[in-house]
């Protein structure tokens, strides 16, 4: 092999390495997207976004009480207006200054139109983990989160199980993402403890680099 070659292809492999990340979570409600955002942000230093901070920001703007219902509507209201991939374009020139200045988390990462868009944008350096939990696990979390009115981030909202019942079909049916699930380089099985939990994501940032 040409020397020069070889040296060529060792920098951009380090420079490709050394390049900061954005990895996005996705997984349905209560599989603990959050729990593994919180972990790369307070363990590892990471920047947080949340893709979802559109609609809690609509809603404080209006002044109004949260509610399942009233974030669906916001949400599709968003969606007609910037289409399926809303919410990656929309927060896409603030992850493009985030990713400057280090790795980031996005939190959130919803329809498969959002994926592609990303994917598109940040190519290699677009990490996608998905979390996984069993629906029974899943509504048992949800059940025993905080009220709204003591999440004052709107971030765990305390929903029914009857509505995670209708929002999981909905997110698979209509935002198609199954697929965005299907597609990610790494799945986390958040079954047990934050041990359990933890060591997954350490193997990922290993594997990562």
């Amino acid at each position: 092999m040409d020397p020069m070659y070889y040296f060529k292809f060792i920098k951009s492999m380090i420079i490709l390495l050394s390049m900061n990340k954005v990895i996005c979570i996705t997984g349905l409600c209560g599989a603990g997207k959050s729990v593994v955002s919180d972990y790369l942000v307070n363990q590892k230093g990471f920047h947080f976004l949340r893709f979802g901070q559109l609609t809690m920001d609509e809603i404080k703007k209006r002044g109004l009480v949260p509610s399942e219902a009233l974030e669906k509507e916001i949400r599709e209201n968003i969606r007609k207006q910037h289409g399926m991939a809303a919410f990656a374009i929309l927060n896409l020139a603030r992850l493009d200054e985030m990713v400057k200045a280090g790795n980031v988390v996005g939190d959130g990462l919803y329809s498969f139109e959002e994926y592609k868009v990303l994917k598109e944008h940040f190519g290699n350096d677009l990490i996608v983990i998905a979390v996984y939990a069993p629906p029974v696990l899943r509504y048992e979390r949800i059940s025993q989160r905080i009220s709204y009115s003591t999440d004052t981030n709107l971030r765990n909202r305390s929903i029914s199980v009857e509505d995670a019942k209708k929002r999981d079909i909905s997110e698979l049916e209509k935002l198609n993402k199954g697929a965005t699930i299907a597609m990610a380089d790494y799945t986390i099985q958040n079954t047990k403890d934050t041990a359990f939990l933890s060591n997954q994501i350490e193997e990922i940032l290993q594997t990562i680099g």
